[in-house]
């Protein structure tokens, strides 16, 4: 029978180079790549010409750089459509709220909004807004408000160009950029986001970033829970459970913990 361990270290090589990649901000140089990975240039060369054979890899000649190509992006999709955070986020909610008694949600950052990807309702707890599938603007949301504070200056300028692109929903909603970054600035000084009764009145939050491989922002993890329950002298305590389960998600898509 015929063993596949000659072939383990140029598997390893080219996952390798495709996780280099996707990680770019831009095409890098095959001599970039060779440097980063400690690998030979010759291999380099040899391995990126597979992957642009199949569609994994992009070659732009005029720059004499590689990007991630289609087929990579089309595994990307697949990731998307099979719901993963959802899936293996659900589980870890459950125990988070068992733990806690206080409910608990999962979101994402689309576009300047949060989209709601699970909510675990803890029992005899009043019902959220922030149900599967629910946009929020995010600068309100703890979730958001943590995802927001993990990129960097020039996208969150992106974002909220002007005044008009923050969603206002009630007076306490008026915010500008200014404004944005302060909150922004608290949630990275204390490692945790929060709102209170900015969602809702009588409720707060606090929330935790789950990050990917690159530490970019893949979800929030938050804590809602009426006012009067917790009080903020604790809140730094609740972030610190939430983290806890915010690392473990991290971990299972294999990203980067706190």
């Amino acid at each position: 029978m015929k063993t596949l361990r000659p072939a383990a270290p140029a598997a390893h090589q080219i996952l390798s180079i495709v996780t280099f990649l996707s990680t770019q901000r831009g095409p890098a140089a095959a001599a970039s790549v060779a440097a980063a990975l400690g690998l030979p240039r010759s291999t380099v060369y040899r391995l990126l010409g597979v992957l642009v054979e199949h569609g994994y890899a992009i070659h732009y000649p005029e720059a004499q750089r590689y990007g991630v190509g289609i087929a990579a992006f089309e595994l990307s999709s697949g990731f998307t459509r099979q719901e993963p955070l959802a899936r293996l986020g659900a589980p870890i909610l459950a125990t988070l709220v068992d733990k806690i008694g206080e409910s608990a949600h999962l979101a994402v950052l689309n576009g300047r909004d949060v989209v709601y990807l699970v909510e675990e309702r803890a029992p005899h707890r009043p019902a959220l807004i922030t149900d599967v599938g629910v946009r929020l603007p995010s600068h309100v949301t703890a979730s958001g408000r943590a995802l927001l504070a993990t990129l960097p200056a020039a996208q969150l300028r992106a974002l909220f160009p002007n005044a008009e692109a923050f969603t206002v929903r009630t007076a306490r909603d008026a915010y500008s950029l200014r404004d944005l970054r302060a909150v922004l600035a608290t949630v990275r000084a204390n490692g945790f986001a929060a709102e209170d009764e900015d969602v809702t009145e009588g409720l707060a939050s606090v929330a935790v970033a789950v990050r990917d491989h690159s530490g970019w922002p893949a979800a929030g993890i938050a804590v809602t829970f009426p006012r009067d329950h917790i009080d903020p002298e604790r809140w730094p305590d609740l972030a610190g459970e939430i983290r806890h389960y915010a690392d473990e998600l991290s971990r299972r898509i294999r990203g980067a913990t706190a």
